[in-house]
């Protein structure tokens, strides 16, 4: 019933923060999405707080440790053993504190954002509840869903791992060097002289890293896209003894990948080699400085055993911070797209009670059009009395649909008038014209819930005697019997057949029983002796309602008090199935095409 989706599908490319070289999402306005994301620490400013003693915490006993080894070298290099116990058990206080803190870390940044995701993820589905159809229909679905789940990961990730990391890694940064500097400030700047080639590399490597990385994500959506595909339409593929043309598309598609895969390991397996070699340099700067500066007693080989450790200490946050920068960029993109969701306008739900609905229906010179420019409803005037049953008809576009999209207010109109009991419609609040319209799709939608829940999706705690009259009127009583547990089993669609699921759908429209009824293909999916059955049934149910219907099975509509004949988004004919019939107009040329075979 929706208006067809239109927009892009979302990019293959997207993952959440992973490995260095992953594509990275930049955002728009990084400033603004870190501002608004600021907001959502300030009720958990304790645990941001807590957080960041224990950072502290960790890299105070992370950079003052080695130092302590060295004072327990020297102490034997000189003898002197007695302070020696000392050393070690403060030295081993401080490893121990730092190892504990380190878990207290993790629990402590896991929960923050957890807390967090959960607050955004809150409010982002509690907006999309809320969003007009239209919107829903003009957005992807899959590209919706990607916010609230791969996006909403990479927030996540970000503040449990790499902001702690970032926070940890800049704090030993300035530590380690003010701790090199204090004990030999040449030692310590020549330590310090591999940094600027591992940033050079990493940004060589991370360059080409991405390019290749990127092209294998397209290629693994290509491929999950083929096999989706494949599975989805095996019936039509093996039906057209198309196996093996699907066979060569995939294998074509997956050879590219691997090819592009082999590449992107090989470029990302040797970043931890050239950074270890890197490291290794410096390994070498310091052990052969400083053993010439311990011969020139400059330092002591305690000294050259802290800066060992040191170096490491110093060269590790430098390689984390490069790889963050990407995750944290992708993450803030992310953030920008939920925000974006969360800035979009709500339905406007106030508006005046409907009251005691009549059920008179008036459409005055309605135009609309999905796309400026391209009009689907013309000029469309109609009145429909209390408790009438219409039928719309016409061919696939004619605008049948759109019709109950307008009346329903998931679209809002460009000119004119909808009217309700003499009101219009825009003056009502979304939940009283909602709450006073029954509607059967032909999409049927059936939640993973058991019957009973299904059933009563638009009724408050219905008795049993109502859900049973509702399943027998609507003849789903049958379908429910063979099920394991009856009315407590829990369904998902594909346990049921396709028209199984609509006799379900008809049962929740009876037991709402609303003063309007609306029917668009409702019995498209069963067969011929259930329709009929159904169809008695739904004439009790529309008995003193006012009913629109939306038909194919010109059949179903003979009884209409009165037939609208729709094209292209204009009322062309309008009558009763006798009247329309002996005009020989538009529905005469339908039902003859339908039942007697003839073309139009």
């Amino acid at each position: 019933m929706a208006h067809e989706n239109t927009s892009a599908a979302p990019s293959l490319g997207r993952r959440g923060p992973g490995r260095m070289g992953a594509p990275v999402e930049k955002p728009k306005d990084a400033s603004a999405a870190l501002r608004r994301m600021a907001a959502y620490f300030r009720p958990e400013l304790r645990s941001v707080l807590l957080l960041g003693g224990i950072v502290l915490a960790g890299v105070v006993c992370s950079v003052l440790a080695p130092s302590f080894q060295s004072d327990a070298i020297d102490a034997i290099v000189s003898g002197q053993y007695g302070s020696l116990p000392q050393i070690l058990g403060i030295m081993l206080a401080f490893y121990v504190i730092h190892g504990l803190v380190t878990l207290l870390q993790g629990y402590v940044s896991a929960s923050l954002s957890q807390r967090i995701v959960s607050r955004l993820r809150g409010e982002l589905f509690d907006r999309i509840v809320h969003l007009p159809v239209s919107y829903i229909d003009t957005h992807s679905h899959g590209d919706l869903i990607s916010r609230m789940t791969n996006d909403a990961d990479n927030i996540g990730n970000i503040i449990s791992q790499s902001l702690t990391s970032l926070f940890s890694g800049v704090l030993t940064l300035i530590g380690t060097l003010v701790m090199m500097l204090h004990y030999s400030v040449p030692l310590g700047l020549l330590s310090c002289s591999t940094v600027v080639l591992t940033v050079l590399v990493t940004s060589f490597m991370s360059r080409h890293m991405r390019r290749f990385f990127l092209k294998r994500q397209e290629l693994l959506g290509a491929l999950n896209g083929t096999v989706e595909e494949m599975v989805g339409g095996c019936r039509t593929v093996t039906a057209y003894n198309m196996q093996e043309r699907v066979i060569g598309d995939f294998t074509e598609t997956a050879d590219r990948l691997t090819k592009t895969g082999i590449i992107a390991e090989i470029i990302g397996n040797c970043m931890g080699p050239v950074m270890n070699t890197l490291s290794n340099i410096s390994f070498v700067i310091v052990s052969v400085f400083g053993a010439w500066f311990a011969l020139k007693g400059y330092i002591t080989v305690g000294v050259i055993s802290a800066f060992i450790i040191y170096s490491k200490q110093f060269s590790r946050p430098v390689n984390e911070l490069a790889q963050l920068y990407g995750q944290i960029q992708t993450a803030i993109a992310g953030a920008e797209r939920v925000f974006s969701v969360l800035d979009t306008p709500p339905e406007d739900f106030a508006g005046e009670d409907a009251g005691e609905v009549q059920g008179i229906i008036e459409f005055r010179n309605v135009n609309f059009s999905y796309v400026p420019g391209k009009p689907v409803i013309r000029d469309f005037s109609l009145h429909i009395g209390s408790g009438k049953k219409i039928a719309l008809v016409g061919s696939t576009g004619s605008g049948k649909t759109t019709v109950i999209n307008l009346l329903m207010r998931f679209y809002d109109i460009d000119s004119g008038e909808i009217l309700l009991d003499g009101r219009n419609i825009r003056e009502l609040s979304l939940d009283t014209l909602r709450d006073s319209i029954g509607i059967v799709l032909q999409d049927t939608k059936l939640f993973t819930d058991t019957v009973r829940g299904n059933l009563a999706y638009a009724v408050e705690n219905p008795t049993q005697e109502q859900l049973t009259q509702a399943a027998r009127f609507s003849y789903c009583e049958r379908v429910i019997r063979r099920l394991p547990e009856g009315y407590d089993t829990v369904i998902t669609q594909s346990a049921l057949s396709q028209g199984e699921q609509q006799l379900l759908a008809i049962g929740r429209a009876f037991l709402s029983y609303p003063r309007i009824l609306i029917l668009d293909e409702a019995t498209s999916s069963v067969d011929t002796r259930t329709e009929q059955r159904i169809q008695q049934a739904m004439n009790k149910l529309m008995r003193d309602r006012t009913s629109l219907i939306i038909a194919h099975r010109l059949s179903t509509i003979r009884d209409a008090d009165q037939i609208i004949v729709m094209d292209q988004g204009s009322i062309v004919e309008s009558g009763t199935h006798t009247q329309l019939l002996a005009a020989k107009g538009k529905y005469y040329d339908l039902y003859m095409t339908q039942f007697a075979g003839n073309s139009i």
